[in-house]
Parts: structure tokens; C-alpha cells; sequence
């Protein structure tokens, strides 16, 4: 029996000082505090027996997954099913009682939140990510692969494999800034999900994190 793990990393903080909710939109970089925060996760990561390191195409999580990748010597291999999820409401500031989700001509996007009908839907956000977990896990079959993707993207493949409903309250995700949802698989059998903050929690409402 071959024990794999694929961990799957949460970007760390992004610099975004307009609060926007910036989706897939380009030019988002991390900020100061979230390069310390890859380079914690990397250093968390540094004794583990990591042989494949890929990430999302955006600029934020290619630049989390630069300090893990070098830590093993690795080069970054970017999967564009690990990306952001599509969402209406780009370049938007989102909040409640804020922005776009006060005026009417947006509330018909928000007709359907099992969709969800402002964006990309759960189930399409958790088959490419599956997709994308089990690419990686063939890839370093044996060992252990790092993926760096977002968090409404891990959160979906983490309830999926769960076996839980995918409609769920945002506020209530548990996948932090730089966290990490580590999948275990004996051959392709799923066998562990663990989860682990190397930064510590950090609020999964908080536009712009």
C-alpha cells in the first residue's frame, strides 16, 4: 500500500487596500505580512517529504507557493484548475449592508445560493479541484505534494470529500490565510483529511484576506 499525502495551502494575505473582492481579476500580490506568512508555511513544511509543488495561475498563490517550492528545490507547476472561483461580483466591495449587495439591480444574482447564482457552482468548483488533488497525488505518489489554491475552492473539495452538502455559510469555512487541508491517500483511497493553521486563524469573512 503507497501512502500519499496532497496538502492543499490557502494563499497567504493579499495586498488589497480598496477591500475589493478581487476574484480572478490580475495584479493582486500578497502583501508584507502575507510573504511572512508563506515563509511560515513553507518553513512548517520544510521536514516533510514534499516532491511536487503546484499552484493556482494567480499571482497570489504563485507567490505563497514560491518560498515551498524552493525550500525542496522544486519548480512551481501551475494547474489552472486550482484557480479562484468565477464570481459576478468581481472588483466589488461585497460586504453586508455595503457596496453591491444593496442595490437591487445585483439582488437577481443572489436568487440561489445552493448554485451559487452569482458564480461558479459548487459542484463544477469541487470536481476540477478533485481533478487537480489527484493529478498531484500520482505525481509524487509515495511522497507528499503541496497544491496552492483559495479558499472557497478548498473548502468545496473538502466538504465533497465529506460527504457534506456544498451549499454552506461562508463565515462558518475553516481554511485560513496560509492554512493547510492535508488529504491522505493509501493508493487512491482517501483515507485523512487534517487540517492545520501554521500562521494561526484568521477571520474567513474578511474581504480582501
Amino acid at each position: 500500500m503507497i501512502r500519499t499525502v496532497v496538502h492543499l495551502v490557502r494563499h497567504g494575505e493579499v495586498h488589497n487596500p480598496d477591500g475589493l473582492l478581487y476574484g480572478r481579476l490580475p495584479g493582486y500580490r500578497l502583501s508584507e505580512a502575507g510573504r511572512i506568512q508563506a515563509k511560515i508555511v513553507a518553513e512548517s513544511l520544510a521536514d516533510h517529504d514534499v516532491t511536487h509543488v503546484v499552484s493556482s495561475p494567480l499571482q497570489r498563490a504563485q507567490e505563497t507557493a514560491a518560498p515551498i517550492a524552493a525550500t525542496h528545490q522544486l519548480t512551481v507547476i501551475t494547474d489552472d484548475r486550482l484557480v479562484e472561483a468565477g464570481n459576478r461580483f468581481e472588483g466589488m466591495r461585497v460586504g453586508v449592508g455595503d457596496g453591491a449587495l444593496r442595490q437591487p439591480r445585483h439582488w437577481a444574482k443572489l436568487y440561489n445560493p445552493f448554485r451559487p447564482s452569482w458564480g461558479e457552482p459548487y459542484l463544477e468548483i469541487a470536481h476540477r479541484m478533485l481533478a487537480a488533488v489527484h493529478r498531484a497525488r500520482s505525481l509524487a505518489s509515495g511522497h507528499e505534494a503541496v497544491c496552492v489554491s483559495h479558499q472557497l475552492p478548498i473548502w468545496t473539495v473538502r466538504r465533497f470529500l465529506e460527504g457534506r452538502r456544498l451549499w454552506h455559510d461562508p463565515r462558518r469555512r475553516q481554511c485560513s490565510l496560509a492554512s493547510l487541508t492535508s488529504i491522505i491517500f493509501d493508493d487512491e483511497q482517501l483515507v485523512d483529511i487534517v487540517y492545520t493553521e501554521p500562521v494561526g486563524p484568521t477571520d474567513p469573512t474578511v474581504t480582501g484576506a
